[in-house]
């Protein structure tokens, strides 16, 4: 006995082929990205200040406050509007697979698995990443 080709990502999670509710593709999930990480570098510039002179031993947090306010926008946005920024602005939201609100500690692991990069471009067949498995969520269309 074989096991049954998936035709499309998602079709295994009982989601659509493709509109509202299908797994999100890739291009829109790096567009996302692009838009969290151009905000989070204007807003920990704006308010932790940013010298490009500063030897690395003495640029302290302005090296990693980017990567900083964009793990706290994932933290705050996920559970509260269902999305980060980027993902709203692209039309995608992230939810849970078994229906129910994500909750606090999945947005928390996702993003310290999402700012590890690794897990976030090991992908399944469904094209979720790594980081979105742990947490049993997924990036979908909205």
């Amino acid at each position: 006995m074989t096991d049954a080709v998936n035709t499309y990502p998602g079709e295994r999670l009982g989601l659509p082929r493709s509109g509202t509710g299908s797994i999100a593709r890739p291009g829109r999930r790096i567009g996302a990205l692009v838009i969290d990480y151009l905000a989070a570098t204007i807003i920990a510039t704006a308010f932790l200040g940013y010298d490009q002179f500063a030897l690395p031993s003495e640029a302290g947090i302005t090296m990693f406050g980017p990567m900083a306010v964009f793990a706290l926008l994932q933290i705050l946005f996920i559970p509260t509007a269902g999305g980060s920024p980027g993902h709203r602005i692209l039309g995608m939201r992230v939810v849970r697979l078994d229906g129910g609100w994500v909750g606090l500690w999945r947005p928390v692991v996702r993003t310290l698995l999402l700012v590890v990069v690794i897990p976030a471009v090991i992908w399944d067949a469904d094209q979720r990443g790594l980081h979105d498995k742990v947490t049993g969520l997924a990036l979908i269309r909205a």
